[in-house]
C-alpha cells in the first residue's frame, strides 16, 4: 500500500512540476528570437522536399515549432514555443506542451510544421481555444517525415502536420494528446 501511495504522490508531484514548467516557459517568449528560429526552421523544412515548398506556399496558415522538448523517467512531458504564420508574416505566437503517463524514459527534441491548407481548418486553430492535434480527425501526421513520400491520405486531409530534426534519446515523437494554445 506505501508503495502505491508513493508512486501516486511522486506522479502527481511530477505533473504538478511539469505544468509550472510549461506555464511558466510558455510566459517568458523572445518573440524575436523565436520568429527568426521559426524562418529557419521552415527554410529547412522546405529544402527537404519540393513538395514542402509547394505546401507552405499554398497554405491557409503554417504553425511552426522550431524546438520541442520532450521526455520523462515514468511521467512525460513536452513543450515548445512557435508562431502561426499567414502569407509569410507572423500573426500569432503559441505554445505546445502535453504530459502522459506510461512506459516514458528519455529526452528528446525535434521540429514540427502544421499546414492548415483551408482557411477553415485555420479558423478551428484559431477560434477552437486550446486545440489538439491527436482530436482532431481532419489532421494527418505525415508518418515518414518531412522528407518523406507523402500518402493520398495525407495529402488530403485539410491540416498536414510534420514532425522533423529528432534528436535524443527518446524514440516517440508523437503528436498524440498535445495541446496548443495562443500565448500572444
Amino acid at each position: 500500500m506505501k508503495r502505491k501511495s508513493l508512486t501516486s504522490y511522486m506522479t502527481m508531484t511530477t505533473i504538478a512540476a511539469l505544468a509550472a514548467v510549461t506555464a511558466g516557459v510558455a510566459s517568458a517568449v523572445d518573440t524575436t528570437a523565436l520568429d527568426t528560429q521559426v524562418g529557419a526552421t521552415l527554410d529547412k523544412f522546405c529544402a527537404m522536399s519540393d513538395k514542402n515548398r509547394d505546401l507552405v506556399q499554398n497554405a491557409a496558415a503554417v504553425l511552426v515549432f522550431p524546438d520541442i522538448t520532450k521526455g520523462g523517467i515514468g511521467v512525460g512531458g513536452e513543450h515548445g514555443d512557435g508562431a502561426l504564420q499567414e502569407g509569410g508574416k507572423t500573426v500569432g505566437y503559441y505554445s505546445i506542451s502535453g504530459a502522459s503517463i506510461g512506459l516514458t524514459l528519455g529526452l528528446s527534441r525535434h521540429s514540427e510544421v502544421i499546414v492548415f491548407k483551408t482557411p477553415e481548418a485555420r479558423d478551428k486553430l484559431l477560434h477552437g481555444g486550446n486545440w489538439s492535434i491527436g482530436g482532431d480527425a481532419s489532421v494527418a501526421v505525415a508518418k515518414k517525415g518531412a522528407g518523406g513520400a507523402y500518402d493520398t491520405e495525407t495529402i488530403n486531409k485539410p491540416v498536414n502536420a510534420f514532425i522533423f530534426g529528432e534528436k535524443g534519446l527518446m524514440g516517440d515523437a508523437s503528436l498524440q494528446g498535445a495541446k496548443i494554445r495562443k500565448i500572444s
